[in-house]
């Protein structure tokens, strides 16, 4: 079980950092197209919701994984 847990919280780490990086890449790649903006600008800034439910379908998606992978090959016991 102390393998499962090393491999769950090594995997959300590498998921955060992802997800933090491609985040700053996207935002920071992303180029606004201003001919395409009228002249009433508001200021008002929407932003969409979010939700946990990708994060715990891929964290459900790697404990599957992880189980499979046991299965198929299993390690032998030291």
């Amino acid at each position: 079980m102390k393998k499962y847990f090393v491999f769950i919280l090594s995997f959300v780490l590498l998921y955060i950092v992802f997800q933090i990086l491609s985040g700053w890449l996207l935002t920071a790649l992303y180029t606004p197209d201003l001919s395409s903006m009228n002249h009433n600008m508001s200021q008002e800034v929407l932003f969409g919701r979010t939700s946990i439910i990708p994060f715990f379908t891929t964290l459900l998606v790697a404990t599957l994984a992880y189980f499979l992978s046991q299965k198929i090959y299993p390690t032998s016991k030291k």
